[in-house]
């Protein structure tokens, strides 16, 4: 178990990607602190990843709330003795209009919680990382930034990742000298809750199964299979481990090949 004796933070927990993260960490070996908004939700979630409530714990904390997210991580270092690493789950994904109709309130808003939240949260977990010598920062990016999506134009939140990864890059530049690592996981689609809403969405306008439609974007990628919230948690699971310790200031793609970085 990669995470083993680890204490892992995973922030945006709803039922998609962030639930996935903490699950693989728990799975690994690491004890858990769960942090969203909705605590009761939260209460559920680990419950459900750790009945026993031994190595599964929640805070209540938004992004945007800089207060919040510095209790979060000092309630994380009570209960389990320390901090080893991040993950950023939580975003603001919502912004689906082509250019000609964004306005200034909407790409203010996507750069605000998309950025300024990930800078938060980086904020709160540094001087912990660098008292006890190091730490792994992993933030959840989008492949919007480097390649259009053209069935779903989102330029705000395409921007927002964009300046995310280049905050990540000098984050990393920073932060290493006090073994701070700073990665982003890039995924493209991914089949969870809000893409399977989307492919309902679509197969109901057409007259289909939500998995054709699924299976149509599929195409487009090498291994011809969409990857899962799942998939793309395994990511960031080994930016959080040591397994990744001499691995910084970089970005990893989980999209089936759909998309090759250069």
């Amino acid at each position: 178990m990669i995470l083993e004796g680890k204490t892992v933070m995973v922030i945006g927990v709803g039922p998609g990607l962030g639930s996935s993260c903490a699950a693989a960490a728990f799975r690994d070996g690491a004890n858990v602190m769960v942090v969203a908004r909705n605590e009761e939700r939260l209460s559920m979630v680990a419950a459900d990843i750790d009945p026993s409530g031994e190595r599964v714990a929640v805070a209540a904390a938004d992004i945007m709330d800089q207060g919040s997210l510095d209790a979060a991580v000092t309630r994380s270092v009570d209960r389990f003795g320390g901090l080893d690493a991040v993950i950023n789950v939580a975003a603001l994904d919502t912004a689906h209009a082509p250019f000609a109709d964004l306005d200034d309130a909407t790409l203010l808003k996507n750069l605000e919680v998309n950025v300024l939240g990930a800078v938060h949260v980086v904020r709160a977990v540094t001087p912990v990382f660098a008292a006890q010598g190091g730490g792994s920062v992993v933030l959840i990016g989008s492949q919007a930034s480097l390649k259009p999506v053209d069935v779903m134009p989102q330029s705000a939140y395409a921007a927002a990742k964009s300046a995310l990864l280049a905050m990540a890059r000098d984050m990393a530049s920073e932060l290493g000298p006090s073994g701070i690592r700073v990665n982003t996981v890039v995924p493209t689609w991914m089949w969870g809750p809000n893409v399977k809403l989307y492919c309902k969405w679509q197969a109901a306008e057409r007259g289909c199964t939500a998995e054709e439609v699924r299976d149509e974007i599929a195409a487009g990628m090498a291994l011809r299979t969409m990857p899962t919230d799942a998939d793309v948690a395994e990511a960031a699971i080994f930016f959080a481990s040591d397994r990744a310790a001499m691995i910084t200031g970089q970005r990893l793609l989980v999209n089936a090949g759909e998309f090759y970085d250069t």
